[in-house]
């Protein structure tokens, strides 16, 4: 989590994030395809799960910034970087 969440590990909040993560199973998931992060994110909605519309993850189940119910990567760059961080690459499989 420290390396994930680095960018805010100097702020007060992140304590919290740590023990919301640390709350509840985590469930992670690799997907690919064409224009896999645009579509994610479009299912997924805005991060303030406040401003999510209904019909999204997120404006159907989050609460607010933190309390959001997923993550998705918001580049291929990034999300291979987090493939890495959260899988070994034995645990990757393509079908």
């Amino acid at each position: 989590l420290a390396e994930h969440y680095s960018h805010v590990a100097d702020k007060p909040f992140f304590p919290s994030i740590v023990a919301f993560m640390q709350s509840s199973p985590v469930i992670a998931l690799v997907l690919e395809g064409e224009d896999v992060i645009a579509k994610v994110r479009a299912m997924l909605g805005p991060t303030n799960s406040k401003e999510a519309q209904p019909g999204t993850i997120r404006g159907d189940f989050g609460e607010d910034m933190m309390i959001n119910i997923c993550h998705a990567s918001d580049s291929p760059e990034n999300g291979e970087i987090e493939v890495k961080r959260f899988f070994r690459d034995e645990e990757v499989f393509a079908y």
